[in-house]
């Protein structure tokens, strides 16, 4: 995750990062935040009560991370925070990862584990206000933001448009209902175009956001279409970094496109967030992708990388350039279109199918 370098010299530096680092104000929560040197790794959180085994994993992907310090902070009554501070501690510990700090913070006032002083820190706890504190200025002032709650973070990936932008998805769909059915002399070249555009429009888009704009509704249904080709999506799959463009373009579809469409631009907006070590985003985006198709293979796999806690270098790196893709896939054909031809076929109320044969409604 990119982020501007924030001096924490405080618990009360500390517990005014933490919200800029997880994308939302943390409540009943464990937060681990790893370092290597001066820079930031990863930020993982838990709901409190926290499971061991998950904790364990811990340990395996701050190794991979290559993580020489951290530190630690619950928020909560002390019943919940303690015992599983106390875990983490140990197992840090036992790795050899230093823990700079760990805090417990509840109704406006912390509680340092790793003070035994009660001139510094006293048994009532100490007062601390993040929305006065120079860490707070700074992560605004590069544009950083903390959400209410974790509520908050996923209202940002719920279904926002409504009859305006079903108009425009349907009178896309009815143009794109009039390409010639597959089989025909010129149906490959016809695949060849349509790929060739939907490659341009990704870019296109991602520039877009990239200088403030946004998409059009017909501009978003028809990118949201677009995706339903493999070899497009691929192509914004391969394009992800650290650019905040990522992230604003699939989160606005996620949030504009009819719910049977939204599998692929929910996918990339999880692959964005994870890129960025974003991972409650990534999760609530994966939610919303599983939603539109139980069966969606991209959201799949990030979901199982999300459980294991893989490290989002570890696909990174093994992720194909636009090139490569060329070269693996080779010349686009009639077939590539099938997708979207199955999307075109369904009514738009008409839920996606579920592997299992069972059916899901749209969600809301």
């Amino acid at each position: 995750m990119t982020i501007p370098k924030l001096v924490l010299s405080s618990p009360a530096d500390i517990l005014a990062a933490v919200p800029y680092l997880v994308g939302f104000h943390p409540a009943d929560s464990l937060v681990v935040t790893g370092f290597a040197g001066p820079e930031v790794r990863l930020t993982t959180r838990w709901d409190l009560p926290a499971a061991s085994d998950d904790l364990d994993r811990l340990v395996a992907l701050l190794r991979r991370e290559s993580v020489t310090a951290a530190f630690v902070v619950g928020y909560g009554p002390g019943a919940a925070v303690t015992p599983a501070v106390d875990t983490v501690t140990r197992l840090l510990r036992a790795e050899g990862i230093r823990v700079t700090e760990s805090l417990r913070a509840e109704g406006g006032r912390y509680w340092s584990y790793s003070c035994g002083s009660a001139t510094c820190c006293p048994a009532e706890g100490t007062p601390y206000d993040t929305e006065r504190s120079r860490v707070t200025a700074e992560a605004v002032m590069h544009g950083l933001v903390a959400l209410p709650d974790r509520s908050s973070l996923r209202r940002s990936v719920q279904r926002s448009d409504g009859a305006a932008m079903r108009q425009a998805t349907l009178r896309v769909m009815a143009d794109l209902r009039a390409l010639p059915e597959p089989g025909g002399p010129a149906a490959d070249e016809l695949a060849a175009r349509f790929v060739a555009e939907g490659l341009a429009r990704v870019r296109g888009a991602l520039g877009l956001y990239d200088s403030g704009g946004r998409l059009d509704d017909e501009g978003a249904a028809r990118l949201g279409l677009d995706l339903a080709v493999v070899r497009v999506r691929d192509e914004a799959w391969a394009l992800v970094d650290d650019r905040d463009a990522h992230i604003a373009l699939w989160r606005d579809l996620t949030r504009r496109l009819e719910p049977g469409h939204a599998a692929p631009a929910a996918s990339l907006l999880a692959a964005a967030a994870w890129h960025r070590g974003e991972c409650a985003l990534a999760g609530m985006a994966l939610e919303r992708a599983l939603a539109a198709d139980p069966g969606y293979s991209m959201a799949l796999l990030l979901r199982q990388a999300l459980t294991y806690m893989m490290s989002p270098a570890m696909l990174r790196d093994r992720m194909p350039t636009p090139e490569e893709l060329d070269d693996e896939m080779g010349r686009p054909r009639a077939i590539w279109l099938a997708p979207l031809r199955a999307l075109l076929a369904r009514d738009l109320s008409e839920p996606a199918p579920v592997p299992d044969g069972r059916q899901t409604g749209s969600p809301s």
